[in-house]
């Protein structure tokens, strides 16, 4: 299974995932807002390959993303919003 990490966006959505030759096997997706905010609405991964930590490798590089666009990020999906409660880096990122 490969971990790269892939990306696509359009002008209010994007999406990080990762795929193997089934298909995704896990995905994160955002909305932008005008005022310089990721909403992080969903993550999801495979059944057979939650616990991997894929889904938080996924939230790394949003983190990642956020800071080399200088957006902040607003965890509104569930998963999001307890890894930057228990992450201090990602504070910086954090919308407020």
């Amino acid at each position: 299974m490969s971990q790269e990490i892939k990306h696509k966006e359009n002008d209010t959505r994007g999406m990080f995932y990762m795929e193997d030759d089934k298909g995704i096997t896990s995905e994160l997706t955002y909305s932008k807002q005008d005022n310089g905010v990721l909403v992080i609405d969903h993550t999801e991964t495979r059944s057979e390959l939650e616990g991997k930590g894929l889904a938080s490798m996924l939230l790394q590089r949003s983190v990642e993303y956020a800071r080399e666009k200088n957006y902040k990020i607003d965890p509104l999906c569930p998963f999001a919003e307890v890894k930057f409660d228990e992450i201090k880096e990602y504070r910086d990122v954090l919308a407020s």
